[in-house]
């Protein structure tokens, strides 16, 4: 991979400070309202642009890593969040390292879990490996991307190595995190192997000499802690650490995990993929948007602006996102086929053959077209219908009093109760 920093034209067509806002865009170094993780999160921000600064100054693209455990072979739309990450650093002209654990894979990070994870062979962990790397690329640009095996390195390391690298960190530290807190005080058992892995993935950072690391906010201790002071301690210039939120499952609350049956892979046929971006809770769109697509955050603001002015109906906005989300992982053909499929089966079904028609020019408050067109007595009937779940558009329950029909040029049904259906054209 060059080593001569080429600025690509996103590159050129963005100020520093928007490379930055890019790059940044999502991330997440705590909870929200939390004064040091809003203090981190500053700190990191101006380290990020003062090495983007320097690519520029030295022509020496930054080298930005993402480490995978591959203890399954399939991936989810979570496990892609971090991708994207470093997919931005690579549309900007960056070095984009995926780094297989192929070694840290054999403890098992304790970073989210209440119990020690099992212990995996080696021929396991490669084999998932390779549907890792498959599946990255639908993410990653192949031929910009360069893999690395972490057992290249931790496999060679002895005792007299481990021993100066543990003595910069204190039992008191690993007890402090939640996880071994919490297994601690309940007298769960908590194995010294486990403390292997923060090592493990600092020394990472040291042998790849990283600029950045990314990684979800269950690796702040990982990165933050331990890879910037295994740097310092090689004499390197500690990492900057691009932290990005666990993505919320299709349930919108809870971490999307295959465990809990809330996620959706990224193998998954187009128009279920489609589907269950549809059942997404409205309140989590905009994450989605912000943590899984390739949208700029201007972008993103834009669809804010047009949600919170009632300009964009929800639903048609939950479309577009997952005409994006379809068209990364199977192309835009198959993302076209997708929302017909959707339409045709969802959004049409136990329609009567025939229904009132109602042609709408311009933007309407839904509770004036259900009234005007007599489908309720008044529009405090139709505001109380929609607030019992009672009133859907194109097959999707309208929960907002004062949502707004935009006209789009294609026809749209209104179904308001059990058996009224009202067909809107523009």
């Amino acid at each position: 991979m060059a080593e001569t920093y080429e600025p690509t034209p996103l590159a050129q067509r963005l100020t520093l400070d928007e490379q930055v806002q890019y790059l940044m865009q999502g991330c997440r170094y705590g909870p929200e309202g939390d004064p040091d993780a809003e203090q981190l999160k500053e700190r990191m921000t101006q380290e990020l642009r003062e090495r983007l600064e320097e690519a520029y100054r030295t022509r020496r693209p930054l080298r930005v890593y993402l480490g995978v455990d591959p203890r399954t072979s399939d991936l989810h739309l979570g496990h892609t969040v971090p991708m994207r990450k470093l997919r931005q650093f690579q549309e900007l002209g960056h070095t984009a390292i995926f780094l297989i654990g192929s070694f840290t894979s054999l403890v098992g990070d304790p970073s989210d879990k209440d119990k020690a994870r099992q212990i995996m062979d080696l021929d396991t962990i490669m084999e998932n490996a390779r549907t890792y790397t498959e599946q990255a690329f639908k993410i990653l640009d192949p031929e910009k991307t360069v893999i690395r095996y972490n057992h290249e390195w931790l496999a060679k390391l002895t005792f007299q190595d481990l021993i100066p690298m543990a003595s910069h960190f204190t039992v008191q530290q690993f007890l402090a995190r939640e996880n071994f807190r919490k297994r601690y005080e309940k007298g769960d058992a908590i194995f010294l192997h486990e403390f292997f892995y923060p090592l493990m993935q600092g020394y990472d950072a040291v042998a790849l000499r990283a600029d950045v690391q990314i990684g979800g906010t269950d690796q702040i201790f990982n990165i933050v802690v331990a890879g910037r002071k295994l740097q310092e301690a090689f004499g390197q210039r500690p990492q900057v650490a691009v932290i990005v939120p666990i993505l919320p499952g299709t349930d919108g609350v809870v971490k999307m995990s295959k465990s809990l049956g809330n996620h959706i892979p990224i193998l998954a046929p187009p128009e279920d993929m489609y589907g269950k971006i549809m059942s997404l809770p409205d309140h989590v769109m905009l994450t989605y948007f912000r943590l899984v697509t390739r949208y700029l955050p201007e972008q993103i603001a834009q669809i804010e602006r047009d949600l919170k002015e009632n300009r964009r109906h929800p639903r048609d906005v939950k479309m577009e996102l997952a005409r994006e989300i379809v068209s990364i992982f199977h192309g835009e053909e198959a993302a076209r086929r997708a929302e017909e499929h959707f339409i045709r089966v969802f959004q049409q079904r136990d329609l009567p053959e025939e229904m009132p028609e109602k042609r709408v020019e311009e933007p309407t408050r839904l509770v004036d077209i259900i009234a005007e067109a007599g489908l309720t007595k008044s529009k405090g009937e139709a505001r109380r219908l929609i607030k019992q779940g009672g009133v859907q558009l194109d097959g999707v329950k309208v929960t907002d009093i004062n949502a707004v029909f935009t006209p789009d040029g294609r026809e749209h049904v209104l179904r308001v109760g059990k058996r009224k259906f009202l067909r809107l054209v523009s």
